[in-house]
């Protein structure tokens, strides 16, 4: 599932063709993906102009003129691809030409900047919905996510807060979407690395006895922003499905130091360790035993 990196480059993708232009014709082929789209969707959209497209988590927000939040995630396979008119797409390095399944191109936008945003997705995991501005802290989707892991308010002294005392992995504490909001396997184990701390640490361990920060946590913390801002600028990962919405793939799997590299030398200097993985909470964790501690 695309994660915090993939879902900001997508955001920023859209973002030139979105903000500021109005929906002139809006297409849904189905009237569901991973849940209904809505009573009167196309019909609430058209003609409304998109003020801003933000992200919340793994969330895509477009603001509308209407008073009304569009709310999309991309779930597991969904991708945009924006085309307009009189413009040849140039490939990039890592291009590799996505499905042309029109099938799966359940919903399309026409918009006034001239672009045509379809929303593909074979899985149909992905959502839309639309939320008056007015409830969007009470969304139920929204209202129990953490911070940003790069906003102000996420700092060492809020991650010790919220681990003080927990009996949980280290791991475990960090996909939790309460704690901290967008981040997934791939960055987590990352991150853990980049920290040289162990996923089967207890997460109390970032705390001291009065909720104080140890030094783990403001490593990690430092690993999270590193790793986060470095796979956002190389376009996010692309393992299966995530496409940037040129159809240009991310790249930051070519930087991996763990994640995927399972019987690898470990990448740390002076480390004569060996990349293991093991199963933890039922997904696959990465990690060295050697120097993450």
């Amino acid at each position: 599932m695309p994660e915090l990196p993939e879902v900001e480059t997508v955001r920023r993708g859209l973002q030139p063709v979105m903000e500021g232009a109005r929906f002139l014709k809006v297409i849904a082929h189905r009237g569901d993906l991973r849940w209904p789209l809505g009573q009167d969707f196309a019909a609430r959209l058209e003609g409304k102009t998109v003020e801003g497209l933000g992200r919340r988590a793994k969330y895509l927000l477009a603001d509308l003129s209407s008073g009304e939040v569009l709310l999309m995630h991309l779930g597991m396979s969904g991708s945009f691809r924006v085309a307009r008119r009189g413009r040849k797409a140039t490939p990039g390095r890592y291009y590799h030409e996505r499905a042309k399944n029109a099938a799966h191109d359940h919903v399309v936008f026409h918009m006034s900047s001239g672009a045509r945003i379809s929303f593909n997705d074979p899985r149909r995991f992905g959502m839309m919905k639309l939320v008056p501005r007015t409830e969007l802290d009470r969304e139920p989707l929204l209202r129990a996510l953490g911070p940003e892991p790069l906003g102000n308010e996420f700092d060492a002294d809020m991650l010790a807060r919220s681990c003080a005392n927990k009996k949980t992995s280290l791991k475990a504490a960090l996909l939790d979407q309460r704690i901290v909001a967008g981040l997934g396997n791939i960055y987590v184990c990352e991150a853990l690395y980049r920290a040289h701390l162990s996923p089967r640490r207890l997460a109390a361990t970032l705390a001291t006895k009065k909720a104080e920060p140890t030094d783990h946590a403001k490593r990690l913390v430092n690993a999270i922003h590193a790793v986060l801002n470095q796979a956002i600028k190389a376009g996010g990962s692309s393992l299966r499905d995530h496409r940037q919405t040129s159809g240009e793939l991310g790249y930051f799997q070519h930087s991996f130091q763990v994640y995927d590299r399972e019987g690898e030398k470990c990448q740390t200097a002076g480390c004569s360790g060996i990349v293991r993985r093991f199963t933890q909470n039922g997904r696959s964790t990465f990690w060295c035993p050697k120097c993450q501690k």
